[in-house]
């Protein structure tokens, strides 16, 4: 199973915050490649460590075309952060993760299955949802 990133944020001292679309936040420390794979050893320049981003589908991140990890080395050796916002996610990473319409998430709010102002909030045109509310209505996701 994959864990998807949805973003990644470079930190001080050769650390990542890797922010997955369930939700989870997770800090990656890239100093111990640089100290045992020359290729990651270039990471040791802010520069170029500074411009990590998320690869196209968000299985993994790169740098350039020679330095990369995959979502799962950052998933399985990265260390849980929590965050204010570790359980909410918008509707559109909740219906990839439970197979699930955008408008049937709607749905569930007008029906009052997920409750406005307590399960879910709308700002501006976004949805967003807690995970225990997902989880609640529709079990446990389908993909991660």
């Amino acid at each position: 199973m994959f864990h998807k990133i949805k973003d990644v944020y470079p930190l001080p001292n050769m650390k990542l915050s890797v922010l997955f679309t369930d939700g989870t936040t997770k800090k990656y420390d890239v100093a111990p490649l640089a100290m045992r794979i020359p290729t990651f050893k270039a990471l040791e320049d802010d520069s170029l460590f500074n411009d990590v981003q998320v690869d196209v589908g968000g299985y993994g991140i790169i740098w350039n075309d020679y330095i990369d990890l995959s979502c799962d080395e950052l998933w399985y050796n990265g260390v849980t952060e929590s965050t204010p916002f570790d359980d909410l996610m918008s509707f559109a990473d909740a219906s990839e993760l439970w197979g699930l319409s955008e408008s049937t998430l709607r749905k569930a709010v007008s029906y009052g299955k997920i409750v406005s102002g307590v399960d879910a909030r709308k700002y501006g045109k976004q949805w967003i949802v807690t995970k225990d509310a997902m989880q609640r209505e529709y079990g446990d996701p389908v993909s991660a």
